[in-house]
């Protein structure tokens, strides 16, 4: 298990370049086992997760050429599918959430796919019935080995379009739907499906490969079904979580940074929430400024005086994997916020971490806390921590390299699973920080 040991109280000043979104990384790497042709995809982030998806495909039998830093070649034309039977598959499936999204193209090309019970952060009930719901809707047959914890669905008749109204918009669930879907005989409509930027790049890419999927942004989608998908190049976008947690670092350790090509035109309301803290955001060309807060930051009120409430919501809403990083940079401001998750039921227990280090939070219940600010009155104080997820796991990061003295975090993997060469990368702008 390693360490982060961080001396904090230190100003950061420079340039940032966000690495690939995660997110869309792990459906996009999926996406390749829909064809046996070439995919070449670039800015592929080097994180844990997305590395071990990686290593699962390659034991799957894809071919993975590496072209350059974050670029590879992928080519899935001769797959071994006994490998989803062996237990090998069973550690590797299980280790990693994402992994679920690889059942969708099997399914679609081979009229089965299997999975684990899969892994992730540990942040409440994430539950797989849209997924597998989508898939019995097109007309594959579930099965459960309770046992085992092992799911399945076979479809050796093929798929066929179908009409489905999601009980949730879940992303991956979405994800994985459309990619059975766009080889489905006959139309498949989803409706309340997800619209987050990653899920349209998928759909994007899907359609330079041959795919014939039309309302990609909204929360309708049209799926004429085709016989076969040919190869592609995709770029991943810049990774909207990482530039928000750049954001509220600079923020929270009144540090003058500038965060490269973002792609503003997909950040949706993460500028406009972080103006809600009072936090400065300057827009120069794809880039974004922050100046050092030297006189701290003021959070917003609402126009009747009520106090600021910010929550969570699927895309286009405030998504919740910046949640966290809000709560902790309003611990400085002045004024109070309600940080209210919405979506995932734990994400908010690693406040306990914060008060501990002199956080004034009064958690009202699992998904809601009402912060009060220091206004860098007083310092958080540096303490041993342990990061239970990537997102309170880069929170900590945050709340240790404001804290006055040596902070300890442990179980940095977490962090790693998301975050690329943190640790490096904060060094180059002036943080003290050593992984140990």
């Amino acid at each position: 298990m390693g360490t982060f040991q961080i001396e904090g109280g230190h100003r950061l000043k420079g340039n940032i370049q966000p690495q690939g979104a995660k997110n869309e990384a792990l459906q996009i790497l999926c996406a390749v086992l829909l064809t046996s042709e070439e995919v070449t995809i670039s800015n592929i982030p080097d994180i844990l997760d997305v590395n071990k998806l990686i290593g699962l495909l390659k034991n799957l039998g894809v071919k993975i050429n590496e072209k350059g830093k974050g670029s590879y070649a992928f080519k899935s034309d001769e797959l071994n599918l006994d490998y989803l039977s062996s237990d090998q598959f069973k550690k590797d499936g299980s280790g990693l959430r994402g992994s679920i999204m690889i059942v969708g193209p099997l399914l679609a090309r081979f009229g089965k796919g299997f999975i684990p019970k899969p892994g992730g952060d540990k942040i409440g009930r994430r539950r797989l019935d849209t997924h597998f719901e989508g898939f019995i809707k097109l007309g594959a047959e579930f099965r459960y080995n309770r046992e085992e914890r092992f799911y399945g669905v076979e479809a050796p008749n093929g798929l066929k379009g179908s009409f489905m109204l999601l009980e949730e918009a879940s992303v991956t669930g979405t994800a994985n739907i459309v990619m059975a879907a766009v080889l489905a005989e006959g139309k498949t409509t989803i409706y309340n499906a997800a619209c987050e930027p990653y899920l349209q790049q998928l759909c994007k890419m899907l359609n330079s490969m041959g795919a014939n999927i039309k309302g990609v942004g909204s929360n309708l989608l049209e799926i004429e079904g085709v016989k076969s998908l040919k190869g592609c190049e995709h770029t991943i976008l810049p990774d909207m979580i990482e530039i928000g947690s750049w954001i509220g670092m600079a923020a929270m350790t009144q540090s003058e940074i500038t965060i490269k090509n973002v792609r503003w035109d997909m950040l949706g309301l993460i500028p406009t929430t972080f103006r809600k803290l009072g936090i400065t955001i300057e827009q120069r060309g794809d880039d974004i400024y922050i100046p050092a807060h030297t006189d701290g930051y003021e959070v917003q009120s609402f126009i009747d005086g009520s106090i600021m409430n910010i929550s969570d919501a699927p895309w286009p809403g405030f998504t919740p994997d910046l949640l966290s990083i809000l709560l902790v940079v309003a611990t400085q401001a002045r004024g109070s916020v309600l940080i209210h998750q919405k979506m995932f039921e734990s994400r908010l227990f690693f406040v306990d971490k914060l008060i501990d280090m002199g956080a004034k939070i009064i958690l009202c219940d699992p998904h809601r806390a009402t912060v009060i600010g220091h206004d860098f009155k007083s310092q958080l104080k540096a303490t041993t921590m342990s990061s239970p997820d990537i997102r309170a796991g880069i929170s900590l990061l945050i709340a240790a390299l404001s804290a006055k003295g040596v902070s300890y975090i442990h179980n940095i993997e977490q962090i790693d699973r998301g975050y690329e060469n943190i640790d490096e990368r904060l060094k180059a702008i002036g943080a003290k920080i050593t992984r140990t």
